[in-house]
């Protein structure tokens, strides 16, 4: 017995935007990077949230990011099981300090690895995806 299945695989590296995070989204699309900023504390953060972190207020609105960071840490993977990342191995996957001051994972690009240090200066790199 077999199952109806897709013509292609669901892909698990590609976000599913709903209404709050289609600006962050759409943002990316365009190269551009956005980060909230709360209007009660003055507080910026990264993942994207309806209410502050660090007050819980929901007086927070999208802000571009300058796209600047510094290295916080690093490791080399060499073995990832998951599509489509399998085919990207050995990748540098990374925890970054934006200038703006939250910090978040992402992936070093178009550096060699004998080239990173902790707290050299990046800059944001937007990858297309062909789906969008």
């Amino acid at each position: 017995m077999s199952a109806d299945l897709p013509a292609t695989a669901p892909r698990f590296d590609l976000p599913e935007a709903d209404a709050f995070t289609r600006p962050y989204w759409d943002a990316a699309g365009e190269g551009r990077l956005l980060i909230r900023r709360c209007g009660a504390c003055g507080g910026a953060h990264h993942y994207p949230r309806e209410f502050c972190p660090g007050c819980w207020s929901e007086d927070v609105t999208w802000e571009r990011a300058s796209g600047r960071a510094t290295l916080y840490t690093w490791s080399v993977v060499h073995r990832n099981d998951l599509p489509p990342f399998g085919g990207r191995v050995p990748y540098v996957a990374a925890v970054v300090d934006l200038a703006e001051g939250p910090r978040m994972m992402t992936e070093i690009v178009d550096c060699a690895e004998g080239a990173l240090r902790i707290g050299m200066e990046l800059r944001v790199a937007f990858r297309p995806t062909g789906a969008g």
